[in-house]
């Protein structure tokens, strides 16, 4: 799996197609990695993240910032309104210039260049004008980071420096032959192919050197050098006509592996799923990755904030119940007050213990009394009865401490499991602004609550035609069961789990078993409930009810029925049919 020089000329050559001659309309960075521009209906991704940093045409809409960052401005200011005429590859490297024309501030026409450098942890995006001049750069580097080359506004922009390797495309057979005879033999010849041929991954060489020998591990010395290059030379001779497939090489359970623009049969233990386009295959390999990985960025401080409340939640707990535990043995004090109470005729000041009986156990039981010798006999049984009334007074407290405490626990558990299936940026900021307003503002630092967030519940039609409506965080929840629902409606939730509030809005109807069903997967599906089978309880939504001063989403209900179903989203299986 690499995005190598020819798979950049392979998903150049589809953007040229689609792309060439459209107008820029919309530019949006919804992540600091990546850009993406809008041309007349297309989407155009550059990403720079460090793991697979690539250009493609996407499907995908993404949620931007509220605040766009700098970069995004600077490229609106210089992009918006200009018309890409020219998409080229510098060299056979991992960097791409897109060329627009446009019309500047005083309306002349201009020509902006943006160059994408596509290397691992090293990928930038610069801005230039026709003459070179860097105008606006992704991640600069200044005379402190490198002495060789710098990207800095006002500077003039240099390409990243060209390997002294052999360019594939222009492959001659006297030069690849004189770097076989010049290679030591004893190494790989996979090695061979990746330290001579430019913009090559390791992958690529692989198929190539098992197409000649039937392994990967062949030495160079066991490759015959004619049939190399006559094996090289085809491949790239297809690059260039544009004869690609894109693919996806999947394991034996079906999950992705790799990509590229051949199929790698020496994968052995994999098949080829071909796809009709570059933009398909990168939304089908990498979209719920990015997507996941995006969600996990930004909300990674409600998951620290969450994970160290159940934490410090599960040690109180802890030691309230050790504590109760202590509080318990207020029977124990009255008892010995009573006992001291019932034989202080017989008791004298100085006394460390005495021996009484207890007539309130069958049969009667005797009983060491222990005393404070300092103390009369009266004074002992006051000092036991004051034990007995705090501890009991601390039990009190410390079951109500506990209660709160476990509802809290509870509360914070269902904002996990809403947070660990959020899809969109939105829902994370719905997400946050519920903690801010559940009283956890102090730590969230920085965060100024929107004035309004609409509530966007998931929403979907059962087999009869009726309106369900799922909700995806507690705040949520609520305006579902309390707000949006009539009385008459019917309300579903995992049983005993956190989970979504589901409506089948009905208005008093009874609807079919399979309408039932199949709110009550959604609900199971929306939940943590595990397991191949889950229990959920389902009533009419004038049997819920809230209790005062209760957490969001927290509800209570009587009259209910239980069905046990299995898990499933109401949208059924998504993904690219292409794949």
């Amino acid at each position: 799996m690499a995005f190598d020089a020819g798979m950049l000329y392979a998903v150049l050559d589809e953007i040229k197609r689609e792309c060439l001659g459209l107008r820029v309309e919309k530019i949006h960075q919804p992540t600091k990695d990546e850009v993406v521009l809008f041309l007349r209906g297309k989407r155009l991704s550059v990403n720079l993240g460090s793991v697979c940093p690539r250009i493609a045409l996407t499907q995908i809409a993404k949620d931007n910032p509220l605040k766009p960052p700098m970069l995004c401005v600077l490229l609106r200011k210089h992009l918006l309104g200009a018309v890409l005429d020219g998409v080229t590859q510098c060299g056979f490297d991992r960097v791409v210039c897109l060329s627009f024309t446009g019309a500047d501030e005083m309306g002349y026409v201009s020509k902006k260049l943006l160059y994408a450098e596509l290397m691992g942890k090293y990928s930038n995006l610069v801005l230039t004008d026709e003459n070179g001049k860097i105008i606006a750069v992704a991640k600069p580097i200044d005379f402190a980071d490198s002495d060789i080359r710098q990207l800095l506004p006002g500077l003039t922009y240099t390409p990243p420096p060209a390997p002294c390797k052999l360019l594939p495309l222009s492959l001659g057979e006297k030069d690849f032959l004189s770097a076989y005879a010049s290679y030591p033999r004893e190494k790989t010849a996979v090695r061979f192919l990746t330290d001579t041929l430019a913009g090559t991954a390791t992958v690529v060489a692989r198929e190539l050197v098992f197409r000649v020998a039937g392994g990967v591990d062949a030495l160079l010395s066991d490759v015959d050098a004619d049939t190399l290059f006559s094996v090289v030379h085809d491949h790239f001779a297809a690059l260039a006509e544009g004869k690609t497939k894109p693919v996806i090489m999947r394991d034996g359970g079906g999950a992705p592996v790799a990509y590229g623009y051949i199929a790698y049969t020496h994968r052995e233990d994999c098949t080829a799923s071909y796809g009709g386009s570059f933009a398909s295959l990168f939304d089908a390999y990498f979209g719920e990755k990015d997507r996941l990985e995006r969600i996990h960025t930004r909300g990674a401080d409600l998951v620290r904030l969450v994970s160290h409340a159940e934490s410090r939640l599960t040690k109180k707990l802890a030691l309230l119940e050790e504590e109760l535990l202590t509080a318990e043995k207020s029977e124990e004090y009255r008892r010995m007050g009573d006992l001291i109470t019932a034989e202080i005729y017989r008791l004298k000041r100085g006394t460390s213990t005495f021996v009484a009986t207890d007539y309130t156990v069958d049969p009667p039981a005797s009983v060491t009394v222990s005393l404070d010798s300092r103390l009369s006999p009266a004074a002992n049984a006051q000092r036991y009865y004051k034990l007995y009334a705090k501890a009991k007074t601390a039990r009190e407290m410390v079951a109500k401490q506990i209660e709160l405490a476990r509802a809290e626990l509870a509360y914070m558990e269902s904002v996990s499991a809403f947070l660990s299936r959020a899809r969109t940026e939105a829902d994370i900021n719905e997400i946050r602004d519920e903690l801010y307003r559940a009283g956890y503002a102090a730590r969230m630092k920085k965060y100024v609550p929107a004035k309004s967030i609409k509530a966007r519940p998931l929403s979907y039609t059962s087999p009869s035609g009726y309106r369900v409506l799922c909700g995806k965080n507690n705040l949520q929840n609520e305006l579902l069961t309390f707000r949006t629902a009539e009385k008459g409606d019917l309300w579903f939730h995992a049983k005993g789990v956190p989970g979504s509030h589901v409506i089948l809005v009905c208005g008093g109807e009874e609807p079919s078993e399979a309408d039932y069903t199949f709110a009550a997967e959604i609900a199971a599906f929306h939940s943590a409930a595990t397991g191949d089978l889950v229990a959920v309880d389902y009533t009419r939504v004038k049997n819920v009810k809230k209790p005062p001063a209760s957490h969001p989403g927290y509800v209570t209900y009587k009259t209910n029925y239980t069905a046990f179903v299995r898990p499933k989203d109401g949208e059924g299986e998504k993904g690219n049919e292409s794949w």
